[in-house]
Formats: structure tokens, C-alpha cells, sequence
């Protein structure tokens, strides 16, 4: 069937079932806000829009006076950018999907934009078409490739008139957002497509609806691209494909809908801050706690990281990454490809969560027990109940627990001067 440009029609098409089953991607904030790199990827937005006093000072301070937004441009030279590097590290991070920034609300294109004049990464800074880049390294190494895209452009002088006219006229959505996004999809035929700055004008002003209706029906990828909900002014969390509903969203609860979680390992900052400092970082623990309650809602998790203005991820970036995807080594079989179970997390704890695959349930717990016995008392057993761990040879003794659900008897951990790793997996057969 067709659909038409309005939600009802929009909202009614299936969702491509790879998204589900991947879980896990990476975000990535790059432009030219990672050449002040300071604050936060709205630096022009907190300087010149808010003139806030501390990114003034921090303006006048190191760069000489006049100094323009646009300056920064050239010294976002994406030198040191290896795409195959990049696509290697996501991998082994254990990413299915991958997300970049084309162009964030400061309006410069990581690709060469036919109506972004002198404002992007092939005619200014560096010189190369960023995001066919990364989507030819991607591409070979078999990973899912999203681009995000921000409707709006702080200082757009058209966006600026068609804000004036209480967004009535729409040169701006004309002229360059939507030659934008149509471009996007025709050269990169992306799998995804993150929108974002859809909050200041109603979808009669983006064309939103049109533009989706054309991407379902006639687009290059019509049957496998995948969007969020960020399409107009009161989309979010009602509209779309999946669900962000808003950044670092947590539902408590498991959601109804398809949604996803992006984080960022800079508690402070989407894009790369050089002055961050450790304690401003997300530690491995905490990444595997939001990916696991994520999951277990039925989320997909977007982590995000911010590079450099060369196109360098800093060490402590991929150190977070790879240790994800080293904990995925081991109890990727609970996460991808996993549904909700009909109970997300223990009662009387928020330390241990559900998913599951078929009749086969994951319990995945993120404190190892003092005692070394694991309680559980939602899954209900049966003389056939199997216990395995993931990553550990063997099976596990079990009995009926006294109350309801069972007792796991863990392997036994020798003491060890490192912290143990965050998170460890039971897999139980044959449970209710």
C-alpha cells in the first residue's frame, strides 16, 4: 500500500525488523563546534544567541578579537580522520548501527551540500565529504549506517525571516532543509535517519509528512530505512517510526512502542569538550547498567562520542567502547536479537533484568551475591529447568526457592585484587 503524507498512514508502516534486533549503536557529534571544543556542541548557540558571559570570556580569551562562528571552519580539518579506523572500532564495540551528525543546528554539512554554500566539509575545513566517508567503511564492515540531521539552523537568515512570519512562510524548509534531506537519502541511502531541531515549528511548516510519505513509497531504501519521532513540534514520543522522546529518556516502565536511548559518555557534552575530566565520564559499569535496562524495556541503546576537530576518538572514548563490546563477547546472546520477557526486572531489586529469546529467558545481573547464590523469584521452574552461565562452561546447580522462583548456586569467583566486571548473565531453559 501507499501511504499518504499525514500520521495516521505514516505511523500505521511496520518498523524494518533490523532495527529491533540490532540494540546497540554509536552516535557520533562532529563539526565545527569541535573546534572551540569547550561547553557543549551549542557553543555558537550559548555564545552569540544566549551571549552567555562565560563562553564570551572563554572566546576573548583565546582567539583573536572579532573572531566569527565561521572562522572556526578552517581549523576543522579532520586530519587525523581514518574512516576504516573508525568503522573497525565501532565493530569491536559491538555496534550494529552506526549515527552521525550530518549537520547539527549550526547548519555545516559534513558533506558537500548543494545548497550549503562555502558552509561545509568539502569546500571549507576539511576538504572531504565526511559522510560518504564513514558510510563506504561502515558499508564494508557490514554495519547498519544512520545520519542525523537537524531541521533547524540557529542563525539561518532564512529560518530566521520564516520564524519572524510565525513560521507562515517557508523559505527556509524550501530552499535548504529539504533539499538537505532528499540529497541525503539519494547519495547515502542510509538506514536510518535521526532527525532532530524539530521543536520551534509545526510539521505544516517542515513538510515533514511529505517528505516521510515520499521516503516510504518511492526513496532508494523505501523498505529498510528506519526514523525516529522528531519531525515537528509535538511529534515526539506520537509521531515517527521509533521513539526517542527526549534525550537520555528512561519509561520506568516498558513502553508500547518501539523507542531508543541515546547517551552520551560525556555526562556533559554530545560533542568533544577539551577540558573533560574523568569524573565527567561515564564509567563501564554504568554504560552496561543503562544498556541492560534498556534492553530489557525493549530500547535499542545509542552511546554516543564526540571526536576531535582532527577526527581523532580519544583513548578514553574507545577504552568505554571496547569494553563494551567485550562484555557483549560474552552476553551479546541476552541482548541482540532479544524481546522483553513478561517481567523486565526482580521486584525487590533493580540489579537484576530480564530479556528473552523464545521460551529461553536471560536473567542478567549487575552485583555478583556475597553469598554466591543468585535469587530469583519471577521465573517459575519445572523439573526439566536448565541453568547456564553465559561465557562459563557447564551447568549451574539450582533448587525451589522457599518462597516462589529459584536459587542459583554461582560458579565460585576467586577473590581478585581488580573489581569484577559489571554484569553477568544466567540462562535459564525450561522456566515459566
Amino acid at each position: 500500500p501507499r501511504y499518504r503524507p499525514d500520521w495516521a498512514s505514516l505511523d500505521a508502516r511496520p518498523l524494518p525488523a533490523w532495527f529491533d534486533q540490532a540494540k546497540v549503536g554509536v552516535f557520533v557529534h562532529w563539526g565545527v563546534f569541535s573546534v572551540p571544543a569547550w561547553g557543549s556542541e551549542w557553543f555558537w548557540w550559548h555564545w552569540q544567541g544566549e551571549h552567555r558571559p562565560d563562553y564570551q570570556r572563554f572566546v576573548q580569551r583565546r582567539y583573536p578579537p572579532d573572531t566569527t562562528y565561521a572562522d572556526f571552519a578552517p581549523h576543522f580539518t579532520a586530519h587525523d580522520f581514518q574512516p576504516r579506523k573508525w568503522a573497525q572500532l565501532f565493530q569491536q564495540a559491538g555496534a550494529r548501527y552506526v549515527v552521525l551528525t550530518t549537520k547539527h543546528h549550526e547548519g555545516f554539512t559534513n558533506w558537500g551540500s548543494p545548497v550549503s554554500w562555502n558552509w561545509n566539509s568539502v569546500d571549507t575545513g576539511p576538504h572531504r565529504d565526511l559522510v560518504g566517508e564513514l558510510g563506504q567503511a561502515l558499508r564494508e564492515s557490514n554495519i547498519r549506517y544512520g545520519l542525523y540531521h537537524s531541521l533547524l539552523e540557529w542563525f539561518n537568515p532564512l529560518y530566521l525571516a520564516d520564524k519572524e512570519s510565525g513560521f507562515k512562510t517557508q523559505n527556509f524548509v524550501l530552499k535548504k532543509t529539504m533539499p538537505e534531506l532528499y540529497d541525503l537519502v539519494l547519495k547515502y541511502k542510509p538506514d536510518l535517519i535521526w532527525s532532530d531541531g524539530d521543536w520551534e515549528a509545526p510539521e505544516s511548516y517542515w513538510n515533514s509528512t511529505s517528505f516521510l510519505a515520499w521516503l516510504y513509497n518511492d526513496s532508494p531504501v523505501k523498505d529498510t530505512v528506519v526514523v525516529n519521532d522528531r519531525w515537528c513540534n509535538n511529534c515526539s514520543c506520537h509521531h515517527g517510526g521509533y521513539y526517542n522522546c527526549a534525550d537520555k529518556y528512561k519509561p520506568g516502565t516498558l513502553p508500547t512502542h518501539k523507542w531508543e536511548m541515546c547517551s552520551s559518555i560525556d555526562k556533559l557534552s554530545w560533542g568533544y569538550r577539551s577540558n573533560m575530566n574523568i569524573a565527567e565520564l561515564m564509567d563501564e559499569a554504568s554504560i552496561i547498567e543503562e544498556l541492560v535496562q534498556t534492553v530489557s524495556f525493549g530500547g535499542n541503546y545509542l552511546l554516543n562520542v564526540g571526536p576531535t576537530k582532527e577526527g581523532v576518538i580519544v583513548p578514553i572514548f574507545q577504552e568505554r567502547l571496547l569494553a563494551l563490546g567485550t562484555w557483549l563477547d560474552t552476553n551479546g546472546e541476552a541482548i541482540y536479537e532479544s524481546k522483553p520477557w513478561r517481567v523486565q526486572m526482580e521486584n525487590s531489586t533493580d540489579t537484576v533484568w530480564y530479556t528473552s529469546k523464545g521460551p529461553v529467558v536471560y536473567a542478567i545481573f549487575l552485583i555478583w551475591p556475597r553469598d554466591n547464590v543468585l535469587k530469583l523469584s519471577s521465573p517459575i521452574p519445572s523439573p526439566a529447568t536448565q541453568v547456564t552461565m553465559l561465557g562459563f562452561a557447564g551447568t549451574l546447580k539450582w533448587q525451589k526457592s522457599p518462597g516462589k522462583g529459584l536459587l542459583i548456586t554461582l560458579p565460585y569467583m576467586l577473590p581478585s585484587p581488580l573489581p569484577p566486571q559489571s554484569g553477568w548473565t544466567v540462562k535459564l531453559e525450561g522456566v515459566k
